[in-house]
This record gives structure tokens, sequence and C-alpha cells, in this order.
């Protein structure tokens, strides 16, 4: 499946283009089994993650980005459960331990950055990190930069393996834009080189 954009979306950013001010620093990618595995590499990331962080989730319908956040929502220690915003558009969830709370949003709902100024998202971002599902091409300007993590199907051959619904691999792509995530290059490419168990 490819992934594909809600409407109103940049053709550009649902691609993974960064906004004018944020440039590539760095790109890795995972293969991703199953859904523990998924929760498991959320706790990873979260490791790399602190207050200010903005990180934009792409990818189709039911590939695993709330599971994503689920592990994300475990390594940073918040008040849970981490289920779907779609219909609240917006949750927080507070740290159990002194660290940042994260907040959790679904702009597929939402059409314009103007819907996303009026969530103000960027009133929690500074003491938050701020996850936000089919935000690409609405909130990358919330930030100077920002974590892009893209989870597709992979493209199976014709006839061979994986080519059925039951396929449960992902590929996980993690793309970081800007100073922030040029600094911390070398530590999300370890996060990601070591296979997930």
């Amino acid at each position: 499946m490819a992934e594909s954009a809600p409407s109103g979306r940049s053709l550009a950013a649902a691609n993974g283009q960064g906004t004018e001010g944020d440039a590539l620093a760095v790109t890795a990618r995972i293969a991703v089994p199953g859904a523990a595995q998924m929760r498991l590499l959320g706790n990873r990331l979260a490791r790399l993650l602190r207050a200010g962080d903005l990180v934009i989730l792409a990818g189709s319908l039911g590939t695993g980005k709330t599971t994503l956040v689920q592990g994300l929502g475990a390594g940073l220690a918040v008040r849970g459960p981490v289920t779907s915003p779609t219909f609240v558009i917006a949750r927080v969830h507070p740290s159990l331990r002194g660290g940042p709370d994260l907040v959790h949003a679904d702009a597929y709902r939402l059409g314009s950055r103007l819907e996303v100024d009026d969530l103000d998202l960027d009133a929690d971002l500074d003491h938050s990190v701020t996850v936000v599902e089919w935000g690409e091409g609405l909130v990358e300007g919330l930030a100077a930069g920002h974590l892009r993590v893209s989870i597709d199907w992979p493209v199976p051959a014709p006839g061979g393996p994986g080519d059925g619904p039951d396929d449960q691999v992902r590929i996980v792509t993690v793309s970081g834009y800007g100073n922030r995530w040029d600094a911390a290059a070398g530590q999300l490419r370890s996060a990601l080189a070591e296979p997930l168990r």
C-alpha cells in the first residue's frame, strides 16, 4: 500500500520533505515485524526525545502510528493509556517522573494550519514531546526542527512472500530535520541499527 496524505496536504510534505527552514539532517530505516516491536521502537525513540521535540507520524491507516506512540509513552513514563486521539484531536499525558509530558494529536480531520493553530499545540511544546499523527504539511512550523516517522507496508514481489494482507512487517523510516537532529544523528542511527527483539 502506498502512503497517502489526507486532502489538503502538500505533496512535498507527504513525501517527507521538510519546510524551507528545516534541512534534512539524518535518515535511518528499520523493518518492524509486529506490534510488540513497534512499541519497542517507540520506547527506543523516547530515550532520544526531550522537551520541545516535535514528532510527525506519517503512514496509511492501520500501519501502527498509535502503537508507536504507545511505546513512546511507555519510554517517557507518562500517564496512560495512550489511545488514538482521532475523535478528541489531542490528548495530554502528564509525566509520572518529572520528565516531559506527551502531547498526542491527530490532524487527520484538520484541513488547514489555522485549525492547527486553534489547538494551541505550541503552548505545550516547550515542556512536552509533541507527537502529531497525519501532521505533515501542517505542523512543521511549530518547532525549529522535527522528527518525521513514516511507517509503510513493504512492496512485495508480485506473487512472492508477504503479498497477502496478513503480512505484519512494516518499514519505518525516521528522518530528522534541523540542527536538533543534526546534533543527535549518531544517536538516532544507533537506536535504529539494533534489531527489535
